[in-house]
């Protein structure tokens, strides 16, 4: 299940992704996913994530590209 907000980190190298994602919780801490394509910005924006109270889930999203994980985090 997707969340209506999604922030797209595709192509983006740490410490991007992490930033686009506590910059959008700041301004609204509903559920979101987020989109990434390397390992290093799916365990750091998933710590970042749980850090905020967030349940993450990782899930592949071949839909979106080859490699892309979608980080479903829910409160």
């Amino acid at each position: 299940m997707s969340a209506n907000r999604v922030i797209d980190c595709r192509g983006l190298s740490c410490p991007q992704p992490v930033v686009m994602f506590t910059q959008a919780v700041a301004r609204d801490a509903s559920d979101l996913d987020v989109l990434v394509d390397n390992p290093a910005s799916v365990e750091n924006v998933s710590r970042s994530a749980r850090k905020k109270g967030y349940k993450v889930e990782a899930v592949d999203a071949p839909d979106q590209g080859v490699g892309v994980v979608r980080l479903e985090m829910r409160r």
